[in-house]
């Protein structure tokens, strides 16, 4: 059997405060929500997490608090059998949360408070080198300082390691270090972020994912939801259509996309079949509650696909 790949993620651990509503309340106003849902959540610790999951060896490198949350994420870390010999937690900070309001739809609205994971700094980064040299991919994402991200890539690029870069949240780039990442993988609204071209549907996520191909990142996927995923490179791009299920909560479901995503690919799956079971696999997890506990093992995971491919 070949060994499980090691995925590296550099990037944010929060607390997820769920709730789940009919509306949401005008200024000033009080309402009564229908549900709530503590979780442990972050972009950063879920990628871990789905990759994990899916099969990979995974190790973190990220900054908790000193409050409650932060000896309780280090905990589920290790729970899930991911590395935290990088995760630190730092005295006197709080740990990043995440409030999500969640509508009957599913769609989600989220204030990410970024708290310790706003102190994860390149010097950090040197320090978890002999681990990270060791990986097959390094994941990144927005919810810690950029200049950690863009040193970051510039070591994966150095050392000739995959790098998958979550923009999230959404926000202007400097295109300049973001050509050096493998995979640039945005949701729409991060997207128009990026390009400032509106991304509102299939035709312009291809034109914006080939836009940024032209500006010179090597390969582009765009997940739109329930649509699926547009992956360009080499100025082509194609549509990945996402199976059909009835969502309770999109919580999470480009998280697990992307750990998904980074482990089928370094386990040697082709390009468009790793995009095609990434995505199936952040459609499932839109049938659960939550974000970390709505991914799916790998062997239910492969149970699913096998009645999705009939």
């Amino acid at each position: 059997m070949t060994p499980p790949s090691r995925i590296a993620v550099v990037g944010s651990a929060n607390i997820d405060l769920i709730t789940f509503g009919d509306s949401f309340p005008l200024p000033g106003q009080t309402i009564f929500g229908q549900d709530f849902d503590l979780g442990f959540g972050g972009k950063g610790a879920n990628q871990a997490v789905a990759a994990r999951l899916c099969g990979a060896e995974v190790a973190m490198v990220a900054r908790v608090g000193s409050d409650l949350f932060g000896p309780a994420t280090i905990a589920n870390f290790q729970s899930q059998g991911i590395d935290t010999t990088y995760v630190r937690e730092l005295q006197g900070l709080a740990s990043g949360v995440a409030p999500i309001f969640v509508e009957p739809s599913g769609q989600n609205r989220i204030i990410v408070v970024k708290g310790a994971n706003d102190r994860l700094m390149p010097d950090d980064v040197d320090e978890a080198a002999p681990m990270l040299k060791q990986a097959a991919c390094i994941i990144l994402q927005f919810e810690i300082p950029i200049e950690t991200v863009y040193y970051t890539i510039r070591f994966a690029r150095a050392n000739g390691i995959r790098c998958i870069l979550n923009p999230a949240p959404g926000q202007p780039v400097d295109l300049a270090e973001v050509r050096n990442v493998d995979y640039l993988i945005p949701n729409e609204t991060e997207a128009e972020a990026i390009t400032g071209l509106p991304v509102r549907n299939v035709e312009e996520a291809k034109l914006c994912a080939e836009h940024l191909v032209m500006s010179g990142v090597p390969r582009v996927i765009i997940t739109l939801g329930a649509k699926g995923a547009v992956l360009a490179s080499n100025g082509a791009s194609d549509l990945i259509p996402a199976s059909q299920v009835a969502t309770k909560d999109t919580t999470g479901a480009g998280d697990a996309f992307i750990g998904a995503f980074a482990t089928f690919l370094a386990e040697g799956m082709p390009e468009m079949e790793a995009v095609s079971d990434a995505c199936l696999y952040a459609t499932l997890s839109t049938t659960r509650v939550g974000t970390q506990k709505s991914f799916l093992l790998r062997a239910d995971f492969e149970a699913e696909r096998r009645v999705h491919t009939r």
